[in-house]
């Protein structure tokens, strides 16, 4: 039943689109108003099944089949549907999430972090182009229907696909995808395909599609500081008594050196060079340290840290940050010294290093030598696969023409600074397949901070070059 993949094909579901992009646009504001976050303390877990239900309602409605809410054990809930009906053409997995972030500094919205809300933001060259804000519209509710879009094009427009899909959303990326290798055990039959599409990274610019081939891993700890076993009026006792704060400042800032780089000893025993080509295309890029300090919105006289490229530096090598600290807070700030204080450390690693050595160096680091005397603990939060490929598989030169015809513009090959457990883990499992990752996201999205928002260009873009891709990938062989 596959559908043909001429291009008189691809222009009628691209027409499809056109007509309705409207309608996708509903749907998408539809799932952002659902609050999905997926943390486990303080977040109503029923809330994220109710995002599952949501989108499983949606792959129904377009046409899928076997539509079902994936669950195992503790899991907060995958959502799953497939259209198989084109025999001997290549099968793709189709993935992003339905859980969220949480919002932040709600002060720091300009509009309601659950009302969608279109107005103008930030675009490349310091324009100002319309944006849908709110949590979760571009991470990375946006990615499912990207997937929902092209899908529903090709379904209504021919009846067929020219290719099978297996459209796999997951529930809790955000959390740190926890329970993935239960859900990948227990239906690992199921997800077996040819190839993996992934809607959850960052395009280099708006309007540059961008194909990521490089993730980097995480590691994760908690470490807390006490010195004494309730708090003390730091009148009374301050000065002979330590101050676990204090302490705990001491040992955080020996962890990086003036430039911004781990200074924990064999940190980066192992980490892969760049090769000359990527080298190459990284030099190619159109950025600059003026662009990207506008893109980061660093604050003018903030340094830049690092000797190698602000790209090299995101992409390929290990960093380090505190992301977040905790003596008091500011409502209950008084005089006194805390009887504990706490902080949340991560690294991000790279090729070819190895998460649980790099545990272990950071572990040892924050309880080697404690500042008079201080009680240290470090309890291990979790460890994120980094994740390479060279984009030699016929599936990434298809993604390469597709986005070109979608967008306009030639793409770019980008490595990205963030992680993404599913890829290497299912990667690996289901027999080192190709695995495409292809953004919605850009630069002033916001992804993870307050107003988060998606552009709407790039949004349509995005669904007319999965649209041209599921004639591609066949074409590809």
């Amino acid at each position: 039943m596959a559908t043909e993949t001429n291009d008189a094909a691809i222009a009628k579901a691209l027409a499809h689109h056109a007509a309705h992009e409207g309608d996708y646009l509903e749907e998408l504001m539809a799932l952002v108003r659902i609050p999905s976050i997926s943390f486990n303390e303080g977040f109503d877990p029923a809330i994220v099944k109710q995002s599952a239900e949501a989108t499983c309602a949606l792959m129904r409605k377009i046409g899928l089949h076997n539509v079902e809410v994936l669950e195992a054990q503790s899991t907060h809930p995958y959502a799953y549907g497939e259209w198989l009906n084109a025999p001997g053409r290549p099968t793709l997995l189709l993935y992003a999430h339905h859980d969220v972030q949480p919002i932040g500094e709600r002060s720091r919205w300009g509009s309601p972090p659950f009302e969608p809300t279109v107005r103008e933001g930030p675009s490349a060259n310091g324009k100002r182009e319309p944006r849908l804000f709110g949590r979760g519209a571009a991470d990375d509710k946006a990615g499912i229907i990207v997937h929902i879009a092209a899908i529903d094009s090709w379904l209504k427009s021919h009846g067929a696909l020219p290719v099978n899909v297996k459209l796999l959303i997951e529930g809790e990326e955000e959390a740190g995808s926890a329970n993935l290798g239960t859900v990948l055990n227990k239906h690992r039959a199921k997800l077996s395909c040819d190839a993996m599409v992934l809607t959850d990274t960052q395009n280099f610019d708006t309007g540059l599609p961008s194909i990521t081939t490089a993730l980097r891993g995480i590691v994760t700890v908690q470490v807390e500081v006490s010195t004494i076993s309730q708090s003390l009026h730091s009148g009374m006792w301050g000065g002979p008594v330590p101050d676990a704060a204090m302490a705990l400042s001491k040992i955080l800032a020996r962890l990086a050196n003036d430039d911004g780089s781990i200074a924990i000893p064999g940190i980066y025993d192992g980490v892969r060079a760049p090769t000359a080509d990527e080298k190459r295309s990284y030099a190619a890029l159109p950025i600059t340290d003026a662009l990207f300090r506008d893109q980061a919105r660093l604050k003018s006289g903030v340094a830049l840290l690092g000797k190698k490229s602000p790209t090299e530096m995101t992409w390929r090598q290990p960093s380090l940050a505190v992301n977040a600290i905790q003596a008091s807070s500011r409502q209950g700030a008084a005089n006194k010294l805390v009887e504990v204080a706490w902080a949340r450390v991560g690294i991000r690693t790279v090729p070819d290093m190895d998460n649980a050595r790099v545990e272990k160096l950071l572990t040892e680091a924050l309880k080697k030598d404690p500042p008079w005397g201080a009680h240290v603990e470090v309890r291990s939060e979790g460890t994120g696969s980094w994740w390479y490929t060279d984009g030699q598989a016929p599936a990434f030169k298809a993604a390469m023409k597709a986005l070109q015809g979608g967008y306009g513009v030639e793409p770019v090959y980008t490595g990205c600074g963030g992680s993404i457990p599913f890829v290497e883990t299912f990667s690996k499992a289901l027999g080192n397949v190709p695995a495409l990752l292809i953004g919605v996201e850009d630069p002033y999205s916001n992804a993870h901070s307050e107003d988060e928002s998606l552009h709407l260009g790039d949004f349509a873009k995005a669904a007319k070059s999965a649209i041209r891709f599921y004639a591609e990938v066949v074409r590809a062989g």
